[in-house]
């Protein structure tokens, strides 16, 4: 066994590590940030003066994962959208103080708040009555705090969650091994509350899930891989209950290689099926091919 003072010291040395690189990258990060976020409002993602059309009434709000933010997480997800006449919003979430550019750390209870405000924002700008959710990795699972326990059921009409850790995750069993490190665990959950809350077993993920994983009047989709290396297994994705479609990414298409990243970020064999959940009164077979469509 590992003794318990150096292990300590050396989580605690990496932890203040990473918090001092993100403290120096706060200006350069800032103002890309400021500048990307320009770029993305003259595309027509995050234009509040957007109002949707009779074909897609409902706008589509964006949710990013851990160390993720409204932009980086939607560079090819968003732009899809609004290509196809959607009104399209991401928001930040989930910061934690002197900590810039990677967002979702915060407690998730919290950040479903943050979730709650951001799609009234949404509602009052668009005057829409609903919108539809699409979220990636802790952002596909969040949501389902606001739709539970934060009225968000009334306002929602569909989740779309990419590789989400409904369950909770072991990255591949390295979890199980915290209680055998005293302090490990109470040290991320004092600096990252966000990765505490999506281990598997977790406080907040008994709450989430006590009951039943799903609400009614909202439609589940969820979207994994079979490469995922984050949320693992990633059967601990899927939902069970009415108005549920669990979907596995290489049952559309065997050759997809795609991992947790890929998968919410980049694939367009992905973005095919998520426009497909968000319209399925016109929805198309979704196969190797979707990603010249």
């Amino acid at each position: 066994m590992l003794p318990r003072k150096p292990w300590k010291r050396a989580v605690r040395a990496l932890s203040v590590l990473l918090l001092t690189a993100a403290a120096t990258l706060a200006p350069t990060a800032a103002a890309q940030a400021a500048t990307t976020q320009a770029t993305v409002t003259s595309r027509g993602w995050n234009d509040f003066t957007c109002k949707p059309s009779a074909a897609h009434p409902r706008p589509v709000v964006l949710v990013h994962g851990t160390f993720g933010n409204s932009v980086d997480n939607w560079l090819g997800l968003a732009p899809y959208l609004v290509n196809r006449g959607y009104c399209v919003f991401s928001l930040d979430y989930g910061q934690l103080p002197g900590v810039p550019f990677f967002n979702g750390l915060g407690p998730i209870d919290k950040s479903a708040g943050q979730l709650a405000s951001y799609v009234d924002r949404v509602l009052a700008s668009t005057g829409a009555a609903e919108v539809d959710l699409v979220g990636h990795s802790q952002g596909g699972m969040m949501p389902r705090y606001y739709l539970k326990f934060l009225g968000g059921a009334a306002k929602v009409n569909a989740l779309v969650a990419i590789a989400p850790d409904n369950h909770g995750t072991t990255l591949n069993g390295l979890t199980r091994l915290l209680p055998y490190f005293p302090g490990v665990e109470d040290l991320i959950g004092t600096h990252t509350p966000a990765l505490a809350d999506q281990i598997a077993g977790s406080a907040f993920l008994t709450k989430l899930n006590a009951g039943g994983d799903t609400v009614p009047g909202v439609r589940y989709t969820v979207i994994a891989t079979k490469y995922d290396e984050v949320v693992t297994p990633y059967q601990s994705g899927w939902l069970s209950g009415p108005n549920v479609r669990n979907v596995l990414l290489q049952d559309l298409c065997v050759l997809d290689l795609s991992e947790h990243v890929a998968i919410g970020t980049l694939d367009r064999v992905v973005f095919h099926e998520v426009n497909n959940a968000l319209d399925p009164a016109r929805a198309t077979p979704t196969t190797c091919l979707s990603v010249v469509g």
